[in-house]
């Protein structure tokens, strides 16, 4: 099992913002792979389906971006998901629009572009 989160800020100012990028990328995937956001828990809105015939999740925390991992952290030991079966997609400023950054750890060190 996966979790795709997607990171952003729940207020509506935000919305449709390079802010809350995390949100637009989870909102699409969830349309093209046609799973429904629509249930909540750990103070996250939900959902879950099969992709590339793996089960995934996909999550969009309601709490600010800096307090992600206050809904992130419960939904991996409740489904027991492990660390490398975590994606976390949002926006960084240092990164040229268009453009994707893939990191298998923290720090620019161990960055991959592509």
């Amino acid at each position: 099992m996966y979790l795709i989160v997607g990171l952003g800020n729940p207020e509506p100012e935000y919305s449709r913002t390079r802010h809350n990028m995390g949100f637009d990328v989870i909102n699409e995937i969830a349309k093209r792979k046609e799973i429904e956001l629509s249930r909540t828990k750990f103070n996250g809105i939900y959902g879950s389906g099969i992709i590339e015939e793996e089960k995934v999740i996909l999550l969009k925390p309601q709490t600010y971006m800096n307090l992600s991992g206050q809904c992130i952290k419960p939904f991996m030991d409740f489904y027991k998901i492990p660390i490398e079966n975590l994606l976390v997609v949002y926006d960084d400023m240092d990164v040229e629009v268009g453009s994707i950054k893939l990191r298998k750890k923290g720090g620019p060190r161990n960055s991959q572009w592509g």
